[in-house]
């Protein structure tokens, strides 16, 4: 029980640290800056943000929203693939970071997907 407890709070006490690299370095605007372009769809509905750090796309998406999260995700997917080389962590340590900081940062009304798969509006 001790041994859990301890690796839990080691697991806490890294992604703080590296959270703190990240946004200590400045690197968390970068994420926003691919935040635009899901505006309208995140406003009507169609889309969302995932705990992990990736967009989602609500049921009954058009196509083109589909297609728009999937090239904004591939960018964010090579932002976390280089902040985590350059950290030498995990990528989806990084992503779960940047994620926090994405749900903070997105108007009230949108959606968050969280890990539990429940749908929550901010």
């Amino acid at each position: 029980m001790w041994e859990a407890r301890q690796s839990s709070r080691n697991r806490r006490a890294v992604l703080g640290l590296i959270g703190g690299a990240v946004l200590g370095l400045g690197l968390a605007p970068k994420a926003f800056a691919q935040a635009k372009p899901l505006d309208a769809p995140r406003a009507a509905g169609q889309a969302g943000e995932r705990f992990d750090g990736y967009a989602v796309a609500r049921p009954g998406a058009p196509a083109d929203v589909v297609a728009l999260i999937e090239r904004v995700n591939g960018e964010r997917r090579a932002l976390y693939t280089a902040r985590a080389k350059e950290q030498n962590v995990p990528v989806d340590a990084i992503g779960r970071i940047y994620a926090t900081e994405i749900a903070k940062s997105v108007p009230a009304g949108t959606w968050l997907l969280g890990e539990d798969g429940k749908w929550t509006q901010k």
